[in-house]
């Protein structure tokens, strides 16, 4: 997939990366994920594509502060970079003018 598109997981993941702003790293995603779309997603595969898409220039990420409660490891946190932002501005426009054009559909009439 090219650096202009998104699968429906990493638009996912950035998109959260965005909410989060500072405070995002696995965990707090994966928690945010399910706060917010009741959703349960693997922290391996959260990992897997958010180094994706720090490859791909959307997301930078940086080690923060050890803790004892991590045995003394840091923890990566990734922040949503102005070419992520801009193009989940593009995607959201993109289905925006999309659902314009969807028509209304009633599939609870018996006609059909």
């Amino acid at each position: 997939m090219s650096k202009d598109q998104l699968g429906e997981f990493e638009e996912l993941i950035l998109t959260i990366v965005g909410v989060l702003d500072n405070a995002a790293y696995g965990n707090s995603i994966v928690k945010e994920i399910k706060t917010l779309l009741d959703r349960d997603v693997n922290l391996s595969a959260v990992h897997i594509t958010l180094y994706r898409l720090e490859d791909k220039g959307h997301v930078k990420s940086e080690m923060r502060g050890a803790t004892s409660s991590r045995g003394g490891r840091r923890k990566r946190y990734f922040k949503i970079t102005s070419s992520g932002l801009n193009l989940l501005y593009a995607l959201q426009e993109q289905r925006r003018r999309l659902w314009k054009l969807l028509p209304d559909l009633n599939f609870g009439s018996s006609n059909g």
